[in-house]
């Protein structure tokens, strides 16, 4: 029996899902039945609806039911630690939440709620706090309205990393009918003691808990500053802690509302500087020297600068490069620097800030893309003599103390601002004239990701071909530079490419393919795990700005020339 007719069988004993099925035609019903919504190393992530390829109660309660079985399996007699959930401000957050709770529990496993939203770092703080088995949380991130999704932890607080991840996947494939997923109602998980509604002291340990990233505590407060969460879970969390630790903040009063249709921000992404409109209208009142905004699950931030008399919205690395700077200087200045540290980025972050911690004597690990696998290193280093000094990556997501396993944006914000006003109090410096001074001492680099979309029932395809293309064909120069080597994360082989000599990697498998050109710079094509985009990353480094910009220019265009003509190929 395909998809289709399974959801028409139950469609004949469920009135409000035949209506929704009626609605769908054409492509839309294609695509809507076009497989399964996938569970992949990010959980499962896509447009709400009906349908086998939608995020539903359905499709939800089999991931469930797929994590359910693992959990038993794995943790046995200590199922009865649980689970805690969370969930951010999408429309369905709390419905999906609850309903996780509701499958979990049929497998005797107790579930711990919030009382309502909270953020993705608190989740992941929160494993650990109450000695869980795992968490959930509810969101699609940055994602459009239409989206919402669905994220694992495991007892660290780290998110399921690939090969625990299969092995939930193996759970849920063996799922025939998701119709027939037992689940238990609230009333009877109340009953049974596998339902608890958490209260505000895991709140106060967090908040605690991210107060310890400050450095400079005996600095007087000058800076002024301006925050939105982007409609989400950042709003209370953010303005408490700014409050409790003295700085003076004004929030965007618009964007603290929880809208789960984000009616202020094309995209609530603060990568993207458009969403940073109403704060900098806002900032501009009020002659405010920092912007922030945090994403909706408020593990992003990203943040804008006034720098004579203009703002100036800095990128991911350039806030991270701005952070690493800041907390070596600083330590060292404190006497806490450690003889033995590591730093951590990923495959796809700027090299600034490895060369950062290079002139410190400390060493930095590259991981593949995603905070979980610098999770990951985390609970390794602490088998190890060495001392977490701090991880990033490009997208925007920072971890400075690992009472979180994930990318934390209140600990960022918090310190980000402190950095901010440490340098104006002290240098009459902005984070900008910062930015520039570690350019004239390391060298200027830049940065830029171009995600392309490929929606529909064949987008999925021209994708795969497109990243195929570049790992399979013989490129020896990109934007006119040669290309050193070609690291295919699928195969795990690194390549001269010039001398034609294959090396093994020793990061996990992964759908990724790198080239590191002449000169400091480098292209990654990967695919989203949990959305229909191709991410295509550049980096450069020169010794002045224009030179750079003209550098990654050329390599850019070379680059989408290919893309233009396999997508056109393959039409």
């Amino acid at each position: 029996m395909t998809n289709l007719e399974l959801w028409k069988n139950q469609a004949l004993k469920d009135p409000e899902l035949k209506k929704e099925l009626d609605k769908l035609k054409g492509d839309e019903l294609l695509d809507a039945f076009n497989g399964d919504l996938e569970f992949g190393t990010g959980g499962i992530r896509g447009v709400m609806g009906v349908g086998s390829n939608r995020m539903n109660i359905y499709t939800l309660r089999k991931a469930n039911y797929g994590f359910g079985k693992y959990l038993v399996s794995k943790y046995k007699d200590e199922i009865s630690r649980g689970v805690v959930v969370s969930h951010d401000n999408r429309l369905n957050s709390r419905e999906f939440a609850v309903e996780s709770c509701k499958v979990l529990s049929a497998f005797g496993i107790k579930t711990y709620m919030f009382d309502s939203l909270r953020t993705t770092p608190e989740l992941s703080f929160s494993v650990r706090y109450l000695n869980c088995i795992a968490g959930i949380m509810i969101t699609a991130s940055h994602n459009p309205s239409k989206y919402n999704g669905y994220k694992i932890y495991d007892e660290t607080g780290c998110q399921y990393t690939p090969d625990l991840a299969k092995l939930v996947t193996i759970e849920i494939e063996k799922v025939d009918d998701i119709f027939s997923i037992p689940y238990l109602d609230i009333d009877k998980m109340k009953l049974m003691g596998l339902y608890k509604i958490l209260d505000k002291d895991t709140d106060d340990a967090f908040i605690e808990a991210a107060k310890t990233v400050q450095l400079s505590l005996d600095t007087p407060h000058k800076i002024k500053l301006v925050y939105s969460p982007l409609h989400g879970t950042g709003a209370e969390t953010a303005k408490r802690i700014l409050a409790e630790c003295g700085y003076d903040a004004t929030f965007v009063k618009e964007q603290m509302e929880h809208d789960p249709y984000f009616k202020t921000v094309t995209l609530p992404n603060p990568e993207d500087p458009n969403a940073f409109k109403l704060a900098t209208i806002y900032g501009k009142k009020i002659d405010a020297d920092l912007l922030i905004a945090t994403d909706p699950d408020a593990d992003r931030v990203g943040i804008g600068v006034k720098h004579n008399g203009e703002y100036h919205y800095l990128t991911g690395n350039q806030t991270g490069a701005l952070l690493i700077n800041y907390i070596l200087s600083r330590r060292k200045e404190l006497g806490t620097l450690p003889k033995k540290g590591k730093v951590f980025n990923t495959i796809v972050t700027s090299e600034l800030g490895s060369e950062i911690a290079r002139s410190y004597g400390y060493n930095t690990f590259s991981t593949l893309t995603g905070f979980k696998f610098i999770g990951e290193q985390v609970n390794l280093l602490e088998k190890t003599d060495y001392e977490y000094l701090f991880g990033f990556e490009e997208s925007y997501g920072y971890l400075i103390k690992t009472y979180a396993r994930d990318k934390d944006s209140i600990q960022s914000l918090l310190l980000i601002t402190e950095m901010a006003n440490y340098y104006l109090v002290n240098d009459n410096k902005t984070l900008v004239d910062v930015l520039e001074d570690i350019y004239k001492k390391y060298g200027y680099f830049i940065e830029e990701t171009i995600s392309i979309m490929f929606e529909g029932v064949n987008g999925k395809d021209t994708m795969s071909k497109i990243t195929n293309y570049f790992r399979t064909a013989h490129i020896s120069k990109l934007g006119g530079v040669d290309v050193l080597i070609k690291e295919d994360y699928l195969s795990r082989k690194r390549t001269q490419v010039q001398k034609k000599t294959v090396q093994k990697l020793t990061l996990p498998v992964s759908d990724v393919v790198k080239f590191i050109l002449d000169n400091n710079q480098w292209v990654v094509l990967r695919p989203s795990g949990t959305e229909p985009k191709l991410k295509i990353y550049f980096s450069s480094k020169g010794t002045t700005l224009e030179e750079t910009k003209s550098l990654i220019n050329k390599i850019k265009e070379d680059v989408l020339n290919i893309v233009n003509v396999v997508k056109d190929t393959n039409a």
